[in-house]
């Protein structure tokens, strides 16, 4: 469990910022699933997705998603995961493979997060921020993602990673806008068995 609680260069939670609004959404709140609960709420509704609002900069790391208070779903992810370890709650990332419009190929992966709540064990949950036809909630047990597999090469990807993958920190860290992401969104290839 030690590497999902960990701060590293880009889910910095020890970035005293990060850490001081992780604290702030804790207070008063004395177990984790309340804590895990304030955080998804505040990334989901007070961090801007980058594409929805055609905001720049291009964030990555947990703490200028926080400083520029946007991000696309994956530097959100980020965070989250930032906020819940500031806090000492297991928090991982998770990945989904969806098509990027009209329910057909191009495919791009989408970055949402896991969290650890005693009694219930890893849980998703999707940060993302809610919009026409976009509903994440914090459910627990039951999970309630933005997005459903619908699609022929859509999939949900099992594994929960302590670090992004490499490929979506490079997309974020070499692209200068929004509109450069969007063009360039990481995909993974799945195997049909």
């Amino acid at each position: 469990m030690q590497k999902y609680l960990a701060s590293s260069k880009i889910i910095d939670w020890e970035c005293p910022e990060v850490s001081k609004k992780a604290k702030e959404l804790s207070h008063d709140i004395d177990h984790h699933e309340g804590v895990a609960k304030a955080c998804f709420d505040f990334v989901r509704d007070e961090i801007k997705h980058s594409n929805d609002f055609h905001l720049n900069p291009v964030t990555c790391k947990a703490s200028d998603v926080l400083k520029f208070k946007t991000g696309y779903c994956y530097a959100k992810s980020h965070l989250l995961a930032a906020l819940l370890r500031a806090n000492g709650i297991p928090a991982g990332l998770c990945y989904q493979r969806l098509t990027i419009e009209n329910d057909k190929p191009p495919f791009c992966l989408h970055g949402l997060n896991a969290v650890y709540l005693p009694g219930i064990g890893w849980y998703r949950i999707d940060a993302r921020g809610n919009k026409e036809g976009v509903e994440a909630e914090f459910t627990p047990p039951k999970e309630k993602l933005a997005f459903p597999i619908i699609v022929e090469g859509e999939a949900d990807l099992p594994e929960i990673w302590s670090e992004p993958l490499p490929d979506i920190v490079s997309v974020l860290n070499q692209s200068k806008t929004y509109e450069e992401v969007a063009n360039n969104l990481p995909d993974v290839e799945i195997n049909k068995s």
